[in-house]
């Protein structure tokens, strides 16, 4: 019988040891080009003419299907399925019987019992295990991101998928299809022709303008592909690569990878003795300056992370009764943070001073260093309100951002401080180096950041306001 998550746990201490020290390394977005132009002309490109997204490796694709299929997903699910229908999708947020966040993703109602979750790992294995052992009448395919490392064996999916985002996008969606496609609702599907053949669309807007995310089989990737850049040249379209596209977020406001809440309590025993020691529950890492040897202290609920839009008390699933005895108004709320451009500047002077010891590396354009990023955020008096979670660059804003939760007393405009590097000089994760600490001033900012994404983005779960 293989190594189990519970089983490291009992014989490795603390998890959050465990978890700050981890081996993997960086997060890979693996296979697709780390640059096809240059990053920052990339980035560009989404906001001001065309950009041509790649999302078929890095994410989970689980198909689920059979009678029980949807009411898995409701069982699971803080979201209320009460309106879905096929041919839309939904962000799927799955809590802990304690209500803390295990992950999150996108759920595609495909045809009539039938769905497709797109996303981290997660909350692909909190469905796994509770279809595999909850008695319900589902069949499960997991088709797994490709590898963070191929070592140049071939990879291959069930399905490519891409976005077509920017302001120009929907000039290139109707060249390629034809004539004219509608813009449907956001997040309904529909289909469009591309290069002779039938794909299936869902309305997006990742990059704040109207968009589509688009699939089909794997097999026909690359003859979509070129379609696609042939038909966009006019229009300024650009192919985005590994480096870019995660830093998106920044500008759009979506918190990826926040712990999964699942390394304590009794009531997820069963999940963490299910969980094998190669999960990435097993072999993530933590990073960044926020220490705590309570591994609870890194767990967080919707409201943190702003899916409170989502939590529907119109049905029973896992963690009702905990995010019912929760007060809203006190929760810590998502924000950006947009660092102060000297102390940005004195991080990377420190890379240059032979007789000093460096700041923490800041990478371009996107600084995470581990799985899962926790920066400590204090006031001028040193008192912790918060955590910065996900950082990196914008060349559209010429601004270093962060997302965040913070205190709600904190108001936008505020200046905090976020401290950049982890204490004692650094962890053993092998993407810490020697360095020392820095505390970055940094503005409280709207979410999203990105005014285009703020003033155009569907009402929801990024913007706050009610779907």
């Amino acid at each position: 019988m293989s190594a189990t998550l519970e089983q490291l746990l009992q014989s490795g201490g603390n998890p959050v040891d465990m978890l700050r020290n981890s081996q993997l390394g960086a997060y890979v977005y693996p296979v697709v080009a780390p640059e096809f132009h240059n990053w920052r002309s990339e980035q560009w490109a989404w906001q001001h003419s065309a950009v041509l997204f790649d999302q078929s490796h890095h994410m989970v694709d689980l198909y689920i299907r059979g009678k029980d299929a949807l009411r898995l997903i409701s069982d699971t699910a803080i979201n209320s399925t009460k309106n879905f229908r096929v041919n839309q999708a939904k962000q799927y947020v799955p809590t802990t019987p304690y209500g803390h966040v295990i992950g999150d993703g996108i759920l595609f109602y495909l045809a009539e019992e039938e769905f497709v979750y797109v996303g981290r790992a997660p909350a692909a294995n909190w469905l796994m295990f509770h279809g595999a052992t909850g008695g319900y009448d589902v069949e499960i395919i997991k088709d797994d991101r490709s590898p963070s490392r191929p070592m140049g064996k071939p990879v291959r999916r069930i399905s490519w998928r891409f976005q077509i985002q920017g302001p120009n996008a929907w000039a290139i969606i109707e060249k390629l299809n034809g004539g004219p496609v509608e813009q449907l609702k956001f997040f309904t599907m529909g289909e469009m022709t591309i290069a002779g053949r039938t794909v299936r669309t869902l309305r997006h807007g990742m990059s704040g303008a109207p968009g589509l995310e688009i699939w089909g089989s794997y097999e026909e990737q690359e003859e979509i592909r070129s379609a696609i850049l042939e038909a966009g040249k006019e229009f300024g379209i650009v192919p985005c690569g590994s480096r870019a596209y995660p830093s998106n977020t920044l500008e759009s406001g979506w918190i990826p990878s926040p712990l999964p809440a699942i390394y304590t309590g009794d009531k997820l025993r069963a999940y963490r003795e299910w969980l094998g020691a190669d999960s990435y529950e097993a072999t993530g890492s933590i990073g960044g300056s926020f220490v705590s040897d309570r591994v609870e202290d890194y767990y967080l609920n919707p409201w943190e992370l702003g899916y409170g839009p989502f939590v529907k008390f119109d049905h029973d699933f896992h963690g009702r009764a905990a995010l019912e005895a929760i007060d809203p108004a006190t929760q810590r709320r998502k924000v950006t943070l947009a660092w102060h451009p000297e102390d940005m500047a004195k991080i990377y002077a420190s890379m240059f001073d032979p007789d000093g010891t460096p700041y923490k590396f800041f990478d371009l354009p996107l600084a995470n260093y581990a799985s899962s990023n926790y920066d400590a955020v204090t006031d001028a008096s040193g008192r912790t309100i918060g955590l910065s979670m996900f950082t990196g660059y914008s060349f559209n804003e010429k601004t270093a951002l962060s997302l965040a939760t913070i205190d709600p007393s904190v108001e936008i405009g505020s200046e905090v401080l976020v401290t950049w590097g982890e204490p004692d000089g650094g962890s053993a994760k092998t993407t810490v180096e020697p360095h020392r600490q820095l505390q970055v001033r940094a503005t409280v900012s709207p979410v999203p950041y990105s005014r285009v994404a703020r003033e155009t983005y569907q009402q929801g779960w990024r913007t706050g306001q009610p779907a």
